[in-house]
């Protein structure tokens, strides 16, 4: 018995419209910072419009580089800092702490 049991493929997962626009404005950006051109965007915003699949849409972004926004370090918090600025000023304390979560 040699009957190999294959796993059942994985359906694919349908894209939102927030995602869709998620990608445009995405590709908005690259558009900006000249890697790519009008007719590119132009292109590549009809077919994430178009796309049914999260797949469909990453395929449209996968040879940019990845978001800014993704990249970013976190922000390190000072527990030091944020105690005396909580007892000196504590709205600044607060602003602080808030600040250091994004």
């Amino acid at each position: 018995m040699s009957d190999a049991i294959t796993p059942p493929a994985v359906p694919a997962v349908r894209a939102s419209d927030a995602e869709r626009d998620q990608v445009v404005a995405l590709l908005q950006r690259h558009f900006a910072d000249g890697r790519l051109t009008q007719a590119e965007l132009e292109e590549r915003a009809g077919a994430a419009y178009a796309a049914q699949t999260r797949d469909q849409l990453r395929a449209l972004t996968g040879d940019l580089p990845a978001d800014k926004q993704q990249a970013r370090p976190a922000t390190n918090l000072d527990p030091c800092l944020l105690c005396l600025l909580l007892c000196v000023c504590p709205p600044a304390g607060l602003a602080y702490w808030l600040l250091s979560r994004r």
